[in-house]
């Protein structure tokens, strides 16, 4: 039985707030009126909230008190097995689900998180980071880490190291090894979040805006899991270390240990928001179909066969295009047609190979039949000013050697398939006539072979 595929960063992050089944969403509507009465009764309970917990000292009834207080606003948290809490650990290893998961843990015991991405400040205080004053590297932050937690007085680290909060349902990002060098014994802390109605977390949204929504729902639940301590093995690099407390709390979550990072995450969602805001972006079910069509030839091919085959024939039509550029992107399109006009249209970003960037697009195959020899023999290359010669430094210029290439690829792509009733062969002539056979029938259809001669 073959292990199952990791999953990919849209499995990982939900970019909707609200569900796509009819009926939950009727359910939604019909609770709107009633959430957003609890929605603003919470904000006045939670003013009063903060000011209890910034006027006791962290103490057990203090703790108490505030998870009392934060059950009236919908927070529920539930621990298993606490007993197995080491008292004497100085670093908790958590799982990263919302924006709110240190402020859980911290009801249930005292712990500490830096602040890393949080600009320091009220605001920062007021989330319940602690700030250290270290806007440098990893490695200063850890010995500033280490310095904390070698005072047996201060409370212990609480780390996540994810570094980005994900739906908890799939799977979990690679884990940092850096907060796997402040101790050689940490002790991991499953978490999971339940909440009905709308996901948990959004992807790229505010902690206000999930803030407001945790106090519209009816509640959430979180359900924290301590585990037992894991000490470092002997001269066992950090990275190792790492990896073996991320098997154990994905087996303990029932997910997939995948080798996903924060930048991932960041790459996906500029992609989401890019594809957005495009004028003739597909639809979702259109894109899913687009996802899995392959060649016919290709088919029944192994995995690792199928993609080198399709990379070659987006590298065929676009020389210039970087090898790993074209892998990333068929990676998320899996199909040859969608990743050219992806690098086409500019919608995916590179920077041209120094091998191709000053040559000109390959000249047609020279085994087409004896009746179009005529044709290739007028069609001429693109012209070398349609390959950028260097990187332009100024984002205008780029922008127009971009378009001259798109311009100049169109119009060789037209003069080979226009001239006569010419059989596209061979992977780059179906890929260009997939892209320019619906604009030649938009342009016959408005003007006739009169308007192309205009033109």
């Amino acid at each position: 039985m073959e292990p199952p595929a990791a999953p990919g960063p849209e499995r990982l992050f939900d970019s909707h707030r609200f569900p796509s089944d009819g009926f939950l969403l009727l359910a939604l509507l019909l609770y709107a009126p009633v959430g957003l009465c609890l929605l603003v009764l919470r904000l006045f309970i939670g003013v009063h909230v903060f000011l209890v917990s910034c006027a006791l000292p962290d103490s057990v009834l203090r703790r108490f008190i505030v998870r009392v207080m934060c059950s009236v606003l919908g927070l529920c948290v539930q621990q298993s097995d606490p007993r197995l809490r080491d008292t004497g650990v100085r670093v908790y290893i958590a799982n990263h689900v919302t924006q709110f998961d240190h402020n859980v843990i911290n009801l249930l015991t005292s712990c500490n998180t830096p602040a890393l991405n949080s600009a320091p400040g009220f605001i920062c205080w007021s989330r319940g980071f602690m700030e250290l004053g270290v806007s440098g590297s990893r490695a200063e932050l850890v010995d500033s880490l280490k310095a904390y937690s070698s005072h047996r007085e201060n409370p212990p680290l609480l780390l996540f190291p994810e570094e980005a909060a994900t739906n908890g349902r799939a799977g979990l990002l690679r884990f940092s090894s850096w907060p796997f060098s402040v101790s050689d014994v940490v002790q991991p802390v499953a978490l999971q979040v339940l909440r009905p109605l709308v996901t948990v977390s959004v992807a790229d949204s505010s902690w206000i805006a999930e803030l407001l929504w945790t106090f519209f729902v009816p509640f959430t639940v979180y359900q924290v899991r301590w585990l037992p301590t894991v000490p470092r093995r002997t001269e066992e690099p950090s990275e190792d270390f790492a990896l073996r407390v991320q098997e154990l709390l994905a087996m303990e979550l029932g997910v997939v240990s995948t080798r996903l990072t924060a930048a991932d995450r960041t790459e996906h969602m500029k992609r989401l928001r890019h594809t957005s805001l495009l004028p003739f972006a597909p639809a979702p079910s259109q894109a899913l179909a687009a996802r899995h069509r392959v060649p016919s030839s290709l088919a029944g091919a192994p995995e690792d066969v199928r993609v080198a085959a399709m990379v070659r024939q987006v590298k065929e039509v676009l020389p210039h295009v970087p090898l790993e550029v074209i892998r990333i992107d068929l990676a998320q399109t899996n199909c040859v047609d969608t990743t050219i006009a992806n690098l086409l249209e500019g919608r995916v970003s590179f920077f041209p190979d120094s091998k191709e960037a000053g040559t000109d697009l390959p000249a047609p195959a020279t085994s087409q039949a004896p009746a179009a020899s005529g044709i290739q023999g007028s069609a001429a290359e693109p012209s070398s000013k349609a390959a950028a010669k260097q990187f332009a430094k100024s984002p205008v210029e780029r922008h127009l050697s971009l378009q001259e290439r798109k311009r100049a690829l169109y119009d060789y792509a037209r003069r080979l398939l226009g001239g006569a009733a010419l059989r596209p062969r061979g992977p780059r002539a179906r890929a260009l006539a997939a892209l320019l056979l619906p604009r030649r029938r938009g342009a016959d259809a408005a003007g006739g072979p009169a308007g192309d001669r205009e033109r």
